[in-house]
């Protein structure tokens, strides 16, 4: 007997809905074998439900910066002990709530409507980090201001939208070298769990004035001085919060992770976020000062509508400043080599979409330049680089195989929009644990890294190493990429110059570095460049015979177009065929064929007619 799920599951594969995400059942040219619409429904609540944390997790890093906050203070640089400021610094992150939430929603839902995966979008962790402490800094400390940052980051996602669109960041992503790919990843990994351990997490670590780290988790009162705050005196571990935060929040967590239970991270949240809501106990989020009254008020409003008033278009165009430009630079190789394009992919093929001879994913392109225009829209409501997340394994493994995944998620972060005074109130020992939970599963990559050839391993924990220790993702990455072409660029070029004799021993042990079959750019631009060579032909040259016909080609949708032109040049006949193909509707590898003979094609012809009319 056929029940009501199973009826609705037909009903929406032979819609419009189900050809548009090419569900199981719909007849459409590239239906994901497996996919069904309730499946995908379940799969994109699970995802929210791994995804959620980021709400308050994004708010409190990035508010850490100060946001569009003056510090003032002659006395204090940081305006710790400000209450004006630290005032103004809960505004921000009230604002940040929304905004993440608002563009989460939206980056979610055009990934999943445009190109079709299961994919959540969210602001990184990790870019945020880099954002908030390296570019801007603790309350503006950094190299530029948060306005500025916002600019960077806006433009950024134009260029990002631009290099996805001629099909170059896809191909950059495909030959970085795979132990380098994963040691940023894992250095990412540990940077996210050290900010979980730290003052605005957990509290476990803290300055420390012998050393450059210590042990925290000291109450204010046994702080070295108001001046430096989380400096321990005295008293280290002693702080229940921490406690609270290690146990119910981290603890508990991996046990229910343990046995796979759905949203095991965001009900560890919860219960920590809480116990530490009401007023007054030794945990609470509330206390009886100006600052917690006025938390608590918020807080007690449960659901409104609050609009982003400090944080939306707060961009500072000051392209003028030289270090805008570098923090614009290191935003770009920091997003394609440590989290967006990487992650993107990884989950591509996480969900089984990538080709396994050209390493390129169904409808790359579009979900570049989805990810890029959300880059920018981020910016514009105040908010670091949007990236994929990995929490959207925990959809794919529910069964998420299209888009509607990633729509449902998009659903779910606009609902979360009305409840802010909630995830505002969610105290940073709630999502510490989660964060060294993230940082674990993150640096699981390190098995994959070549460790049996030096010139592999050495590059690859650089990056590990350099990315927590300086708080910075960029200087790992650059410690990475140089000391990978100084080692292993060195022994290649005196195996060249020697003939092969100076071959380190164990050369055969190294990973093998290759630029994957396919082109860099799209498919669309060969259109383009034959079309452009043809016009171009027809004005230069006097056709003496022109014919065009069309073909259907065999086992394909593809309908291809020969024109076979008859040219009568000065110093010879020759005849020239150009052929250009239409989006195959069937395989990546069947494309990239016709791809190849294209560009085959082109270059012949521009080879024998370039001196000619170019």
């Amino acid at each position: 007997m056929v029940g009501f799920v199973d009826r609705l599951n037909a009903q929406v594969a032979v819609s419009f809905v189900g050809r548009w995400f090419s569900l199981e059942g719909s007849g459409a040219s590239r239906e994901r074998i497996g996919s069904r619409f309730t499946t995908e429904i379940r799969a994109g609540i699970t995802t929210w439900a791994a995804m959620a944390y980021i709400i308050s997790v994004n708010a409190a890093i990035i508010s850490d910066s100060g946001g569009t906050c003056v510090c003032e203070s002659e006395t204090d640089p940081v305006c710790n002990t400000d209450p004006t400021y630290a005032a103004c610094v809960n505004n921000v992150r009230n604002d940040l709530i929304i905004a993440t939430a608002a563009i989460s929603s939206l980056s979610s839902f055009l990934m999943g409507l445009l190109a079709n995966l299961p994919i959540g979008m969210a602001p990184g962790l990790g870019l945020n980090a880099y954002f908030a402490y390296s570019v801007v800094g603790f309350h503006g400390t950094g190299i530029i201001t948060y306005r500025e940052a916002l600019a960077a980051v806006f433009l950024e996602g134009w260029v990002f939208f631009f290099l996805s669109l001629i099909g170059l960041r896809q191909w950059l992503v495909r030959i970085m070298p795979q132990s380098l790919v994963l040691a940023v990843g894992a250095g990412i990994g540990l940077f996210i769990a050290f900010i979980g351990l730290s003052p605005t997490g957990l509290g476990v670590i803290g300055g420390d004035t012998t050393n450059l780290v210590g042990l925290g988790g000291c109450t204010p009162e046994n702080f070295v001085s108001d001046t430096l705050p989380n400096y321990c005196a005295h008293g280290q571990l002693r702080n229940p919060t921490m406690w609270l935060g290690i146990f119910l929040g981290g603890i508990l967590t991996v046990l229910l992770m343990l046995y796979r239970v759905r949203g095991a991270i965001l009900i560890g949240i919860l219960i920590v976020s809480i116990i530490s809501w009401p007023r007054p106990t030794a945990v609470t989020f509330f206390p009886h000062t100006d600052a917690g009254d006025q938390l608590f008020d918020y807080f007690k409003q449960v659901v409104t509508f609050h609009p982003i008033q400090t944080v939306g278009n707060a961009l500072d165009y000051n392209y003028g400043n030289g270090r805008v430009w570098y923090a614009l630079v290191t935003f770009l190789y920091v997003d394609i080599l440590g989290t967006s394009s990487l992650t993107l992919y990884s989950m591509a093929k996480f969900a089984g979409l990538r080709d396994p001879v050209t390493l390129d994913f169904e409808r790359s392109t579009v979900a570049y330049c989805v990810d890029a225009f959300s880059i920018s829209m981020g910016a514009l409501m105040g908010t670091s680089p949007v990236t994929a997340f990995i929490e959207s394994a925990t959809g794919i493994s529910e069964g998420g195989k299209t888009g509607i995944t990633a729509i449902t998620t998009a659903i779910c972060f606009f609902i979360s929009v009305f409840f802010s005074p909630i995830f505002a109130s969610i105290p940073g020992w709630a999502t510490g644990g989660a964060l060294v939970i993230v940082g674990s599963l993150m640096i699981r990559n390190v098995r994959d890294i070549n460790w049996d050839y030096i010139g592999d391993a050495v590059p690859a924990f650089l990056t590990l190493l350099v990315i927590p220790l300086t708080y910075n993702i960029a200087y790992g990455v650059i410690a990475g990429v140089i000391s990978y072409l100084v080692i292993n660029g060195i022994p290649w070029i005196l195996m060249k110059i020697s003939g092969g004799s100076l071959t380190p021993p164990n050369y055969d042990a190294s990973e093998e570095w290759v630029i994957p079959p396919g082109s860099i750019f799209p498919w669309w631009m060969y259109v383009y460049l034959f079309l452009l060579f043809s016009f171009l032909a027809s004005i230069s040259i006097r056709l003496s015979h022109l014919s065009i016909f069309y073909l259907r080609l065999p086992d394909s949708n593809l309908l291809a177009a020969y024109l076979i032109t008859t040219k009568t040049l000065s110093w010879t006949n020759v005849k020239i065929v150009l052929l250009w193909s239409l989006h195959n509707k069937r395989t990546v590898l069947e494309r990239n064929q016709r791809r190849n003979l294209c560009k085959q094609t082109f270059l012949g012809c521009a080879r024998v007619c370039g001196g000619n009319f170019f």
